[in-house]
């Protein structure tokens, strides 16, 4: 019995030491993982997030924390954050892994690429996009048009309460489709609506606490079905729209004249077809156009969508957005990116709405492409690092109300607008999002746009609003909401919806 109690103990032990995570380099500190589950019993039940904070005060603002089996160092604050993706660029300019997105993009197309592919890839999607508009009038003129169509959208609904997500939706994608397809499509259209669906499945399954959960047990769950096999099934309809639309633009191309991002990568296909160590193949543009969809249409209309939602239980903050918007633009002209410069709060307004809404509060991970040194530790190359955008947004070293929605961040004592270095939604250093002037152009016309033509009612009290969901996962999504959306002018003084709407009564504020 004895016998057989010792071999029991040895056995388990030496379980232990073959499933103890190998040290790697000189890690930063933090706590010890446990065989293959890695830190799961540091993981709080309302996140990452919260798990990252708590160690963070144990730890200081660099640490260690293991993810399965896998070491994820961990940087909290805006200068360990600036340290590392720009003193160190070039260091820590590497992707890292996400265990549920991985078999998506398999190290292709462009937010998860890495090397000569990464590389290749932004240079010539940044200069498509250029040629295409962005950063430049027509990129301007496209999105007016498309706030212009929102206004007449909402106009139809004459005060009735709606869900605004996959409205949003609509202009985001629209945008992004007028570019890489070169067309705009109607927001009744099935296939859109259907796209726009897919989208939003696979963003809400991205965003959820399973995330998190796959990224802590993805060795036993993806053996079984799950959300991720949802999303997996879901992306595959997804890549399916955006080959047809491919293949269209096949049949149709011509050499002399591309009218779109999906033209200009097929002549580059074209080109290339005889190296075989090209970039350029079918499955990179599929999973270029998926980056491009997926980042620039979610994480735009989330923050619009967020952005009313925060404005409605700030009153005061509509009033005097609409006070600037009357004086500068009045009511008949569409807003103009040139107005943004007359408009300092305004300005504030949407910068904080970036700041506070947070919609990436864990950053996507980095990876170092070379052994580093930092901060007195030795990073081995291809370790995984995870900046946490959360800490540097809320940074009180460097924002005066951290967890509160405060337009005054962004001005100075004479109302001017003023920057914050660490006001860094988009990232920065390398990895910086290629799509950040398109998301403020986009972010300033249709908001201004819309406070311009409407009054936002709300069925609570603004003390009664809550801004968010409770349990979040890779991303942060604001709480279901509906609105109604009053129209300036129409004597509609007392915030009360036509006799159309389904509502009895909405809150405009006063």
């Amino acid at each position: 019995m004895l016998s057989a109690v010792l071999l029991l103990i040895v056995l388990l032990g030496l379980l232990l030491l073959w499933g103890q995570p190998k040290p790697r380099g000189r890690l930063p500190p933090g706590p010890w993982p446990l065989p293959f589950l890695g830190n799961i019993l540091h993981v709080d039940p309302k996140g990452f997030l919260k798990s990252f904070q708590a160690l963070r005060d144990k730890y200081g603002d660099v640490f260690t924390v293991y993810l399965g089996s896998q070491p994820n160092v961990i940087l909290c604050g805006y200068e360990a954050v600036r340290e590392a993706l720009l003193d160190q660029a070039e260091a820590f300019s590497g992707r890292g892994s996400i265990d549920i997105i991985d078999p998506i993009f398999e190290g292709t197309g462009l937010i998860f690429a890495n090397g000569k592919a990464w590389k290749t890839h932004r240079r010539f999607t940044l200069a498509t996009l250029r040629d295409f508009g962005m950063g430049r009038r027509s990129i301007e003129e496209r999105i007016k048009e498309e706030a212009q169509c929102l206004v007449e959208e909402l106009q139809t609904y004459k005060g009735a309460y709606l869900d605004p997500t996959f409205l949003f939706h609509s202009i985001m994608a629209n945008v992004i489709c007028s570019v890489v397809f070169g067309e705009r499509f109607s927001y009744q259209d099935p296939r859109f609506l259907n796209l726009l669906n897919l989208l939003n499945d696979i963003f809400t399954i991205v965003s959820s606490f399973y995330s998190q959960v796959f990224e802590l047990l993805s060795d036993i769950l993806k053996h079984f079905p799950g959300p991720h096999t949802h999303l997996y099934s879901k992306i595959q309809e997804v890549k399916g729209f955006i080959t047809e639309n491919i293949e269209t633009h096949r049949r149709t191309l011509d050499p002399s004249n591309p009218k779109d991002f999906i033209d200009c990568y097929l002549l580059r296909m074209e080109k290339e077809h005889s190296d075989p160590e090209t970039e350029f193949h079918e499955k990179n543009l599929v999973h270029t156009v998926l980056s491009l969809f997926v980042a620039g249409t979610e994480t735009s209309s989330t923050t619009l969508r967020y952005g009313l939602l925060i404005l409605v239980k700030h009153p005061d903050v509509i009033e005097k957005v609409q006070v600037e918007i009357d004086r500068v633009i009045g009511p008949h002209r569409l807003p103009a990116l040139e107005d943004r410069a007359k408009m300092p709060y305004t300005d504030a307004v949407i910068h904080e709405i970036q700041r506070f809404s947070d919609i990436t509060p864990l950053g996507v991970p980095h990876c170092v492409t070379k052994d580093t040194n930092f901060r007195g530790y030795h990073l081995p190359k291809d370790t995984r690092v995870c900046p946490i955008m959360s800490s540097v947004l809320r940074d009180p070293l460097h924002f005066e109300k951290p967890d509160t929605f405060y337009p005054g961040h962004f001005l100075d004592a004479e109302g001017n607008f003023r920057k914050q270095e660490a006001f860094i939604p988009f990232s920065m250093g390398k990895r910086l999002c290629l799509g950040e002037s398109l998301a403020r152009t986009e972010l300033f016309l249709f908001l201004t746009t819309i406070l311009q033509n409407f009054f936002l009612g709300f069925p609570k009290a603004p003390e009664d609003i809550k801004l968010t969901r409770g349990i979040n996962g890779m991303w942060k999504l604001p709480p279901a909401f509906q609105l109604c959306f009053l129209p300036r002018g129409e004597g509609l003084k007392q915030g009360r919806c036509p006799p159309e709407s389904s509502q009895n009564e909405c809150r405009k504020p006063s």
